[in-house]
């Protein structure tokens, strides 16, 4: 294991991205979930996935389906380079690894807040009618996010990124 693995998550627009930046700007070892682990895939089994299958709702299905490998996980939980490593992304298969992290926090925002920033990222999930409303409908459930520390995103970035850093002792 190792020394100190955290995951930051949250719903589209609640600014995993943002945190992330803050942190390696600060001199933290972070990983882009988003960017360099997920695939869509099998939640349980891990097997990659091309599409839907016809007639499934492609949106809710994607959403459903975007994972990150296991064994990857495990591997760069287990490197001991850095004191800390902030994983920071969504993963519906996030159940097969929460155990490896010694903190879990989840981002949260109100939804007028949510609605502007998700207003401002045209090529992002959330801009289109259709992802707008499985976004809000996931931000009203929580549907797919593990129980954390919740992290009110609402301030600036690096007002958040001192929140999270504050409940690591």
């Amino acid at each position: 294991m190792g020394i100190k693995n955290y995951l930051i998550e949250g719903g589209s627009g609640t600014g995993k991205t943002s945190v992330a930046t803050e942190l390696e700007r600060r001199g933290y070892h972070v990983v882009h979930g988003d960017r360099v682990l997920a695939y869509v895939g099998d939640p349980e089994t891990g097997q990659a996935l091309a599409g839907p299958p016809e007639g499934a709702d492609r949106i809710v299905w994607g959403y459903a389906h975007w994972i990150w490998p296991v064994d990857k996980v495990h591997a760069i939980a287990a490197d001991t380079t850095y004191p800390a490593t902030f994983f920071c992304g969504g993963s519906r298969n996030v159940h097969k690894f929460l155990d490896l992290f010694d903190k879990v926090f989840v981002l949260d925002i109100d939804v007028e807040t949510l609605n502007r920033r998700l207003d401002g990222r045209p090529n992002e999930p959330g801009f289109e009618p259709a992802e707008r409303a499985l976004v809000l409908r996931y931000h009203h459930t929580r549907e797919y996010l593990p129980v954390g520390i919740n992290i009110d995103t609402a301030g600036t970035v690096p007002s958040v990124v001192d929140d999270i850093l504050a409940q690591l002792t």
